[in-house]
């Protein structure tokens, strides 16, 4: 019966009907036929282990005089921090735990790093003080029911701005911390619960902190100014409260602020606003995403980001030309790194670049002549880039002819014989976007012979505001089907086999695998969700307070909308699944409580269904340590294996 109904479905993949198409960037339909298996005859599967032995990166900055890089890495399979000279040398660690250290930021005077870590995935982060020469780490706020985040230093080093979020409370505030007498106090105290404040930079006299503030569903923002004596808030920016309008740096003069904005259009774009005459000179307008990141060192350029289709390029905006060029790398995803990206002369930048078959590696990309600069070398030994299966992007129609992006990993070998097993990747979010990164689960699957494919669906972030937003009540809905719709056009490819359909997805991916598999479970022969939702009425009780506004934002009202909830939530359809399921969730979720994930199985063995689960006590919503990422991934594998690939 799936096969009938998948292959009969296939054929209208090209005539789809457009007339309720979603609007987004324009793109051509990729002709399933053009898609080939390349050639390798010495193709094998990539170790799971080999693919964690290259380490990840969390973040990176310079030192103010360019001479050291600070990041957090899993050298030792906990992401910490770690130093290593921009002139070469081995990487040292700054700071040991066995908990995750992010948001690395270095003292103007050098001497210090700041940062923020929690425990056990727990996201209650607290922030750090380590001195850059060596010893031990200095926790500044000690608040256990508290998280503080995004360390930012007053120009003196006497003061760090963080936001602020009592677990209690959804909205996020911005406090100071007084580095030598250890004591903090509030800078904004925002009533709205739906409002999250966020620190930029300080001003060149310390007298003001640049801040941002937005609602959690990305509907609105704006810039603000804070003087940082009284706290008395200034907006900067223009607009109302139905634009995203942010600010990521001033000019040296303080007289122009980076913005990225939807003010005039439905995409994000970069520009430059006048603050003494309100105008906004935009740089390079595009139907594609893009963002500001910092101004030069001598004010002259403006870094800014284009993403591309899931593809993010780093450009060089001149002030006086108004001329844009690209920092030049091969595709993939070039991230600028730090809130001060530039070496101190402007001559490079620092950023991570990676590609579906490279690893991130921090780098310094020249803003003129010469050769870019690798700070890191991430990846394993064994793992040879030409021998990983790549991506490519590809287009097709949905059921209403809404075109959708998607990341495709052709594996090596393949025969077009219909015989062939596939995997469909939703992102989470649902405010996300699956990016070209290098993608272990992608890279796993599809050494092993597994088509990949990681849709980026209505309610994407990347095409544009009515493309976001297309999906609002209506979760498990248009965007299921546009999932379902990338299983149809690869059927048309003619390697795969419908009866060979899985699905794998984390957080909102994770909640697409379980409607998938409830709502349409003729598609799917085997899944593994991790850290889905089954239930948003049952999970908007346990929740933390600020996905609470977020998830009300994205269904409604749980009193009013009630019905709403019961149509988008997997548990209104999960007794309908086939497909066997595996459950991976950590303990520690603030996001997706576990009892969501106990939910899905007892409900499916009180019905029979295969299902298994398995429990991470030391994570929280997602793996960071990497014993559990091995586990989790190589759980995936054999799951697929033994309900895709069945011994005969």
């Amino acid at each position: 019966m799936r096969a009938a109904l998948a292959l009969s479905l296939a054929a209208a993949v090209l005539s789809a009907p457009a007339i309720a198409a979603v609007p987004g960037p324009p793109r051509l339909l990729t002709d399933p036929a053009t898609v080939a298996s390349p050639a390798n005859p010495t193709a094998k599967p990539v170790p799971i282990a080999d693919l964690f032995q290259t380490r990840s990166g969390a973040g990176a900055t310079l030192s103010p005089d360019g001479r050291t890089l600070v990041f957090s890495a899993n050298f030792t399979g906990r992401f910490n921090l770690w130093k290593v000279g921009t002139s070469g040398g081995e990487p040292v660690q700054l700071a040991k735990s066995d908990d995750r250290q992010y948001a690395p930021t270095v003292s103007p005077d050098g001497r210090f790093v700041a940062y923020q870590s929690d425990v056990g995935g727990n996201e209650k982060y607290d922030i750090y003080l380590v001195p850059m020469a060596g010893g031990e780490p200095v926790n500044l706020t000690n608040t256990p029911d508290i998280s503080e985040q995004k360390p930012v230093f007053s120009p003196d080093g006497g003061l760090i701005a963080v936001s602020r979020k009592p677990l209690t409370e959804s909205q996020t505030n911005i406090w100071v911390i007084d580095t030598a007498a250890k004591a903090v106090r509030a800078l904004t105290n925002e009533a709205d619960p739906t409002q999250q404040w966020s620190p930029v930079a300080f001003t060149a006299d310390g007298r003001y902190l640049i801040a941002n503030r937005g609602d959690v569903n990305q509907i609105g923002a704006a810039g603000w100014r804070i003087e940082v004596a009284s706290g008395k808030a200034e907006k900067l920016t223009p607009g109302d409260d139905h634009h995203l309008t942010t600010i990521s740096d001033l000019s040296a003069d303080g007289k122009l602020a980076a913005i990225s904005s939807n003010l005039q259009s439905v995409q994000v774009q970069a520009g430059v606003l006048n603050l003494a005459t309100g105008q906004i000179k935009w740089l390079a307008p595009s139907p594609w995403e893009q963002s500001s990141e910092a101004f030069s060192p001598d004010g002259r350029a403006l870094l800014y980001e284009v993403n591309a289709d899931g593809r993010a390029s780093l450009n060089l905006y001149d002030l006086a030309t108004g001329q844009s060029r690209p920092l030049s790398f091969p595709p993939g995803l070039d991230a600028a790194q730090g809130r001060h990206p530039f070496t101190p002369k402007g001559q490079g930048v620092l950023l991570g670049h990676q590609a579906s078959n490279r690893p991130l590696d921090y780098w310094i990309a020249p803003t003129g002549s010469g050769e870019p600069k690798q700070l890191t070398h991430f990846a394993a030994s064994s793992l040879d880039p030409n021998a990983l299966p790549s991506s490519s992007i590809v287009h097709y129609a949905s059921q209403d002819g809404t075109v959708i992006s998607a990341i495709l990993v052709m594996p090596f070998n393949l025969k077009r014989d219909r015989s062939n097993a596939a995997i469909v990747l939703p992102h989470g979010g649902p405010t996300g976007q699956t990016l070209d990164s290098f993608n272990r689960t992608a890279i796993a699957l599809a050494s092993r012979g597994y088509i990949v494919i990681a849709p980026n669906v209505r309610g994407s972030t990347g095409y544009g505001k009515p493309f976001q937003d297309a999906n609002i009540k209506d979760l498990g809905g248009g965007d299921l089907t546009d999932e379902v719709w990338a299983v149809k056009w690869l059927l048309h490819t003619g390697y795969v086999d419908p009866k060979k359909v899985g699905i794998t997805g984390g957080s909102y991916g994770g909640f697409m695998t379980l409607m998938a598999i409830g709502k349409t479970p003729d598609i799917w022969a085997a899944a593994v969700e991790q850290y889905g939702i089954i239930n948003w009425f049952a999970m908007l009780q346990h929740e933390d307070p600020s996905l609470q506004q977020y998830e009300r934002g994205l269904i409604g009202d749980p009193v009013k909308d009630k019905a709403i909830y019961d149509a988008t939530s997997p548990m209104t359809y999960i007794r309908q699944a086939k497909a066997p399921l595996l459950v991976l969730q950590g303990e520690n979720d603030i996001r997706v409580p576990i009892g969501q994930a106990q939910e899905v199985v007892a409900t499916l063995k009180a019905t029979g269904h295969i299902v298994d689960a398995h429990y991470y006590p030391h994570e929280g919503h997602g793996f960071a340590k990497r014993e559990d990422q091995i586990d989790a991934l190589q759980r995936t594998v054999d799951w697929f294996d033994t309900y895709l690939k069945p011994t005969p």
